[in-house]
């Protein structure tokens, strides 16, 4: 589907916007890799975990609202492997494969770390470029005891989308996230203040049909 120029403009707004992120510290306790679609997140959490020099690399996800029907294994199943691939230790390397989404990375990460008696303190988290606002802001409020930063491409929509994502997807993907700023913000998600002019490209994305992951009843 091509683009008319005013929907590329806005997709470029969410895009920029919901891609900013802290990169925080030069070496952290863990990297949380949070499960989705696309794979290459594993990439992202194998580099910042060698960057950072972290102690440990946990893949979280299970099967979220893109991935059910998407994949037959597990998010962090297929995150962990290819993580492996990439030199992580596997003595490093934990599975979390419960979470459906991305409160649950962190809950879930959390819980399972304790069970183990691992308490960090400084955490990276691996996410998708336009993932990372929403990242940092779920994980400073379901896991505060842990100083976040985030770990992502750098890249803008056009390059991300050209190495072979299907543009309508992760259009909906954007739209559903930066609702859910607004909508979670205080709950599940520290308050996040969203722009004027990107709640109006929201919205004009949301009524042009970008609209599958917005929540219908808030």
């Amino acid at each position: 589907m091509k683009l008319g120029n005013r929907t590329l403009e806005d997709a470029r707004r969410l895009f920029d916007f919901l891609s900013e992120g802290d990169e925080g510290l030069e070496s952290v306790d863990i990297v949380l890799a949070m499960g989705g679609q696309d794979l290459e997140v594993a990439d992202t959490a194998a580099a910042a975990f060698f960057d950072k020099k972290a102690q440990w690399l946990i893949c979280s996800g299970g099967f979220g609202k893109d991935t059910s029907a998407l994949f037959r294994e597990e998010e962090a199943v297929l995150y962990g492997r290819r993580c492996l691939e990439l030199g992580v230790p596997e003595d490093r390397l934990i599975l979390e494969r419960s979470a459906a989404n991305s409160g649950e990375n962190f809950r879930f990460t959390r819980e399972l770390l304790a069970r183990r008696e691992i308490f960090p303190r400084t955490g990276t988290v691996a996410c998708k470029p336009y993932m990372a606002r929403r990242a940092w802001a779920t994980g400073a409020k379901q896991w505060p005891e842990v100083s976040w930063s985030v770990a992502r491409p750098r890249c803008g929509l056009l390059e991300y989308v050209d190495r072979g994502r299907d543009i309508n997807t992760v259009l909906e993907l954007m739209v559903g996230d930066l609702q859910r700023l607004r909508v979670y913000g205080g709950r599940f998600q520290v308050p996040v203040e969203v722009p004027e002019d990107v709640w109006a490209a929201y919205e004009r994305l949301a009524a042009e049909g970008f609209d599958r992951y917005i929540i219908r009843e808030i």
